[in-house]
């Protein structure tokens, strides 16, 4: 049976060969979201993979798949992950498991008339990192450390930045002429 342990060896293998490859530039980023007809759910397509988001039954959904807030902290929760992987294998901290939970608020009475104050947005974001591991609590707060330092999504949360959207209209295919 294959060990986390193991795992972040192969993972420190592959960012040191990752390191000494040269560096490409930017990676660009692409997500592509359709809302499907009679449902409303929302179809996200990032490169070859679907994720499914939907409401709950209180807001005309079906519950088939989270909520964009929701995705929100699991896209917290992954980054954070991933980044505790990186980081344990590149300072060769030693992690038998790992876990971590995301919590945060989300009030949808913030969009209705009058309720100015209450955020538009996810807010009071907290993560807890359950982790077993023989490394010292002083090597332990390094690793976070580091985490901390260097989590993208994390970062993007506690840093936000310019956001542009455009509208482009396109032609109504009930109104398109048969051909």
């Amino acid at each position: 049976m294959s060990t986390l342990r193991e795992y972040l060896s192969h993972k420190r293998a592959a960012l040191l060969a990752r390191r000494e490859a040269p560096a490409g530039g930017p990676v660009p980023l692409h997500a592509h979201v359709t809302a499907e007809g009679r449902s409303g759910i929302r179809r996200i397509r990032i490169r070859d993979f679907q994720i499914i988001s939907d409401s709950g039954p209180d807001f005309a959904g079906y519950d088939l798949g989270p909520g964009s807030p929701e995705l929100q902290a699991g896209v917290l929760g992954s980054c954070v992950t991933h980044i505790f992987l990186i980081k344990a294998a590149e300072l060769e901290v030693p992690i038998d498991s790992l876990e971590v939970d995301v919590r945060a608020e989300y009030d949808p009475k913030a969009q209705l008339p009058g309720d100015q104050g209450v955020p538009v947005y996810p807010h009071n974001f907290r993560y807890e990192v359950q982790i077993g591991s023989p490394a010292t609590d002083e090597q332990l707060a390094g690793l976070h450390a580091e985490v901390e330092r260097v989590c993208p999504i994390l970062n993007l949360i506690r840093n936000p930045q310019q956001i542009s959207g455009s509208i482009v209209r396109v032609a109504d295919p009930a109104q398109l002429p048969v051909a």
